[in-house]
């Protein structure tokens, strides 16, 4: 398809235009398409998702590939399809740049936007950008699908549930817990148009949705009402209003590296264009789902970067999450980066993706894909998923009993070491620019729950993924208290703080909704759990030494130390301009199986930081000073409190140190904090 790629084709189709589809205004609506291969294209109107056509109207034939129709009339409501004749064949699409559509998307719906708006949605504002991003990973109808959620069956699985409110108490659910977890970002996976559930079924019906068909369209499933293809657009305006009121902000899921299909919209209205070839004339399968869309030619690019800044534009949403963004490209990723800083200022909108692809895939010529090794050509603004963190820490996630760091494995200290610096460090095969690239994490939607990857590694013959062990959850415990205290974004999928499971199930993208769904119920069996990652939470925001995103917040890490098997320490510089009380953070990991004593890296004396006056009030940095009765007065400056250990997070207690060393519990992690007195 090397006719596409040149530049000859790209001077004479390349069409940069921002109004392409049906553009509906108060008097007016315009139909417009790009299919320079088009020998005619004809517009056909319907009155309702089945009925037959109304008119049929052949398109003006314009300048750069474009065809063209103009109403002198607002046609909101009316839906619509097109023939489109290539080599004298007429094919029948839908429109890839439509706004709405109908039950499972097969014909296209003029939608005059404004009229989709809920009340208040043009003064509906995104909570104040706060100094941390803990990210929490959430399917739409994993939410509420439990009849233990508080929500209204009409509204299980919906939209509409992120607006009930109600579910507190002292064990709330749905909206009320998300407040109180206290996490700042929802994304939310795929929640454009996609084609592997029949919104017309059944509820029983279940998929994570990477198999997208119209991509600026919201998904009907989702929706109390599929025959008004308005309903789905205003009650998902509604879910992301809810969350901004209650101070949380959208990130939705986008998957811009393949279709749901091969015979797609894109392929019916501009043959061969949109995807990849091999050069034997097949498609390539980079994305392991059939085919590959064609990142790094100009309308592929054009049309991937208008979509992004349309549901930014008119869903107000926050960030954007990308699915294997190993196929697309660092070009079109800075792109994008650059578009959206320049629309709504540096950084307010959050993008990151997997730093990967299923399988390779061939790129436009001049192009680099936006993979691990290429993060230091990425944009500081964009980040990746760091899957060595994760597997550090827990152990490969192709192999089910595979250990990490907190559940047996061995040989992990460096690596752990590493990943507290956001690989920052030049540790693994790629060099950001800063922590603020790193995605940090344990568990996402894809493989196994953290719950069950500690259980299938730990209890390997006998696995229970319903009870509750002790060591399982001192090792989720050790697992979440090290993420949290690296820097990077944070990122947990939902219900990891309650124990998550699938029960063994590590590929659940079209498994049953019960199987999926968030069970509610665990909160309070796992209430201990729960309130150890709200405190985690709370005490994440308040450290500035680890919530520092710029290129010299590696340097605020110091005497990162190896004791033994299992047990590494390290300091971090917690100054900042804000009033934090800790000036020095002290953090230590114990994954070994016996309690140990750590050397406090400056000299201690009854849990006080001292000054020696035989040093002439110098530091004496590691040197040990003991409880000793020849020891005189000392200059009492702070002293150490511990935030967080292997029972309790966000404690706030003065730290227990004898002879200058603290013991840290086997399969648990301290922190400390050293207060200004």
């Amino acid at each position: 398809m090397a006719f596409f790629a040149g530049e000859e084709f790209d001077a004479k189709f390349r069409y940069d235009g921002k109004d392409l589809g049906a553009v509906c205004a108060e008097g007016s609506t315009v139909f417009k398409v790009w299919s320079p291969l088009a020998e005619r294209v004809e517009l056909r109107l319907y009155r309702d998702q089945t009925a037959e056509s109304f008119l049929r109207k052949e398109l003006n034939a314009e300048e750069k590939g474009v065809w063209k129709l103009a109403f002198q009339e607002n046609l909101h409501g009316i839906y619509y399809d097109y023939l489109v004749r290539t080599e004298g064949k007429d094919t029948r699409t839908a429109d890839p740049y439509a706004v709405g559509c109908s039950c499972n998307g097969g014909r296209s719906m003029v939608v005059d936007l404004r009229q989709t708006d809920p009340p208040g949605f043009q003064s509906d504002r995104a909570p104040k950008q706060g100094e941390e991003r803990i990210i929490y990973e959430l399917h739409i109808k994993d939410f509420s699908y439990d009849t233990e959620s508080g929500v209204p069956e009409a509204y299980r699985g919906k939209y509409k549930a992120f607006t009930v409110t109600g579910t507190g108490g002292e064990y709330p659910t749905c909206m009320e817990y998300l407040k109180k977890l206290g996490i700042t970002h929802v994304h939310l996976l795929p929640f454009f148009d996609f084609g592997s559930v029949d919104e017309a079924g059944d509820e029983k019906q279940f998929n994570w949705g990477y198999d997208p068909v119209n991509y600026n369209v919201p998904e009907g499933s989702y929706a109390t009402d599929v025959s008004d293809g308005t309903v789905r657009i205003r009650e998902c305006k509604e879910m992301i209003q809810a969350l901004h009121k209650n101070g949380i902000r959208v990130i939705m899921d986008v998957v811009y590296n393949h279709t749901h299909e091969n015979d797609s919209w894109f392929q019916r209205m501009m043959p061969d264009y949109y995807y990849r070839y091999m050069e034997d004339g097949s498609l390539s399968n980079g994305s392991a789902c059939g085919n590959d869309i064609a990142v790094g030619r100009s309308m592929v690019d054009n049309y991937i970067a208008d979509s992004v800044m349309y549901w930014a534009r008119e869903y107000h949403l926050d960030g954007f999450r990308f699915d294997l963004m190993g196929l697309l490209t660092v070009e079109l990723m800075n792109r994008i980066r650059r578009e959206l800083d320049e629309a709504f200022g540096v950084g307010e909108k959050m993008l990151y993706g997997e730093p990967w692809s299923a399988d390779d895939s061939p790129l436009e010529k001049g192009t680099r894909p936006a993979v691990k090794k290429n993060t230091g050509y990425l944009s500081e603004g964009i980040g990746i998923f760091s899957d060595d963190t994760r597997d550090a820490i827990k152990g490969s996630v192709f192999y089910s009993r595979e250990p990490g760091f907190v559940n047996g494995g061995e040989n992990l200290e460096s690596a752990i070491l590493h990943a507290v610096t956001g690989w920052k460090d030049g540790g693994a095969c790629f060099l950001p620019k800063s922590c603020g690239q790193i995605v940090n994490y344990v568990s996402a939607h894809d493989n196994f729950t953290l719950w069950d990857k500690l259980v299938l590694s730990m209890h390997r013959e006998n696995a229970d993924f319903d009870r509750q062990y002790e060591d399982v959850l001192a090792a989720n415990k050790l697992a979440a208290f090290i993420y949290f205290t690296c820097q990077g974004n944070l990122f947990l999928q939902a219900g990891e703080e309650f124990g998550r499971t699938k029960h063994g199930e590590d590929n659940s993208y079209c498994s049953t909704p019960e199987l999926n769904m968030l069970r509610w119920h665990r909160t309070v069996e796992y209430k201990d759990l729960v309130h150890y990652y709200k405190g985690l939470i709370r005490l994440r925001k308040c450290l500035p030494g680890l919530c520092d995103k710029s290129p010299d917040a590696a340097a605020r890490i110091t005497n990162a130390r190896i004791h033994g098997d299992g047990v590494v320490s390290f300091q971090v510089d917690n100054r900042d301009t804000r009033l934090c009380p800790w000036e020095e953070l002290f953090i230590i990991y114990n994954a070994s199986s016996e309690d140990c004593l750590i050397e406090m890296s400056e000299p201690v004396w009854n849990g006080k930081a001292v000054k020696d006056p035989e040093e002439g009030g110098r530091n004496p940095g590691n040197r040990t000073v003991r409880k000793q009765s020849t020891l005189q007065p000392v200059i009492r400056e702070s002293f150490w409190e511990v935030l967080a250990d292997e029972k309790e997070a966000d404690c706030r207690r003065r730290a227990e140190i004898t002879e200058n060393s603290i013991r840290v519990a086997a399969h648990g992690g301290m922190l400390l904090g050293k207060r200004k007195e």
